[in-house]
């Protein structure tokens, strides 16, 4: 399959998937801010690795990639149905802390301008 068309069935899936965790009504799912931060398809489309992060930190990502995992032959076939693909693949979910990180090195940074206007100021 050509790199493009990869790249774009991933991104299909990332959005779908984002739209069928809301719909989900698994307690280790549900009300949680869950994000997609990427889908990895390979190269023949046959699986597909969904990586997961919540705002919560990792420990709850991994308490919600349970639940996706229990759900992963619903969120398959949803998958297959929305997109119409002839081949729907197998799909892995992965806890990830990109969220997190990205969101302690925003604390970090903005923390260091509080300090260098302190300085300034004195």
């Amino acid at each position: 399959m050509a790199g493009y068309r990869v790249s774009r069935v991933s991104e299909d899936i990332k959005r779908e998937i984002t739209a069928i965790i809301r719909e989900l009504k698994d307690p280790r799912v549900a009300g949680k801010m869950l994000t997609v931060v990427r889908v990895e398809v390979s190269s023949d489309a046959s699986f597909a690795k969904v990586f997961i992060s919540d705002f919560g930190g990792i420990e709850n990502a991994k308490e919600a990639v349970k639940g996706l995992t229990a759900a992963t032959g619903y969120i398959r076939r949803e998958v297959g149905q929305r997109l119409h693909l002839r081949k729907t693949p197998e799909l892995k979910f992965v806890a990830d802390d990109s969220v997190e990180r990205g969101f302690n090195m925003f604390k970090k940074l903005d923390e260091a301008e509080n300090r260098s206007e302190k300085t300034d100021a004195d």
